[in-house]
């Protein structure tokens, strides 16, 4: 009989949560191994969620860390920093300490099935593996489970959402290029010293002759001005006002908070890194 391993991803993000709460509950036949990709440049709010969500699977989140981190990468790339067009920080700091995981067992021939957090009402596909030994499935998909049922079951096992929810869109770095720039300035002001460190990697960048920042179409420092600032603040807060009042005309949304990416009109599918978004 072919040997098994069963893996699940979790980002610091819900939708990741939320699949290891449904499968201890639905499929606790299985002996999951739980594993998170760590950049070392995460919010402090993820590893706190990491922890309490440890502490209701009852096993160990293993933490991957990459060989080399993000300050090695960056200098290999003549310090051009990662953008939506080339995403070499997922790419090494994410999939390759994975694939470093389980390249062992995989060319031993053990079969290996990773569980990954697509929902239902999402049309992304997951991570896939070139191997042959890796089986890819989406529980929540299968099982209809869709943005109000991961909350629910986040709630409802005593987790509940990380607290970066609150403020931002989606887990992961905390200079991801993904964020809007209402996130922004809301990391500048929650978590100035990530800013500034942010900041400074984006200038070394601009001497190397990166063409890319962090925000499109403006450095930090532009971004940072009070009259930008103040600028971004009443831009979203016209957004949102617009969202809510379709939201009212809609009683199935009723009890859904809005994320900042439908707030601007962001599809969630376009929206981020799978592996570092769930």
């Amino acid at each position: 009989m072919t040997k098994q391993r069963h893996i699940l991803g979790v980002s610091g993000g819900r939708d990741s949560a939320a699949l290891a709460v449904w499968m201890r509950e639905h499929r606790p036949d299985l002996e999951l191994e739980y594993f998170f990709t760590d950049t070392g440049k995460e919010l402090p709010e993820v590893y706190d969620f990491l922890d309490k969500l440890e502490g209701f699977l009852g096993r160990p989140i293993a933490r991957l860390n990459a060989d080399r981190d993000f300050d090695y990468w960056l200098r290999e790339y003549n310090h051009f920093l990662p953008s939506p067009r080339t995403r070499w920080c997922t790419r090494n700091l994410k999939l390759l300490p994975l694939e470093q995981w389980l390249k062992e067992d995989l060319s031993r021939g053990i079969e290996v099935h990773s569980y990954v957090a697509i929902r239902a009402d999402e049309s992304r596909s997951g991570y896939k593996s070139s191997h042959d030994n890796m089986k890819v499935h989406f529980p929540l998909q299968e099982a209809g489970v869709d943005k109000a049922g991961v909350i629910e079951l986040l709630e409802s096992a005593g987790v509940g959402e990380p607290e970066y929810y609150s403020w931002r869109s989606r887990s992961g770095c905390t200079f991801c290029f993904f964020q809007q720039k209402i996130e922004w300035v809301r990391l500048m002001r929650l978590h100035p010293d990530a800013f500034e460190d942010a900041k400074a990697y984006e200038k070394t960048a601009a001497e190397h002759g990166s063409p890319f920042t962090w925000a499109d179409g403006e450095s930090l420092d532009q971004l940072a001005s009070p009259e930008r600032v103040a600028a971004i603040e009443k831009d979203y807060a016209k957004r949102l006002e617009r969202l809510q009042k379709k939201r009212r005309l809609n009683p199935l949304r009723a009890g859904l908070n809005e994320s900042i990416d439908e707030v601007y009109g962001v599809d969630e599918a376009e929206s981020g890194c799978l592996i570092c978004h769930k």
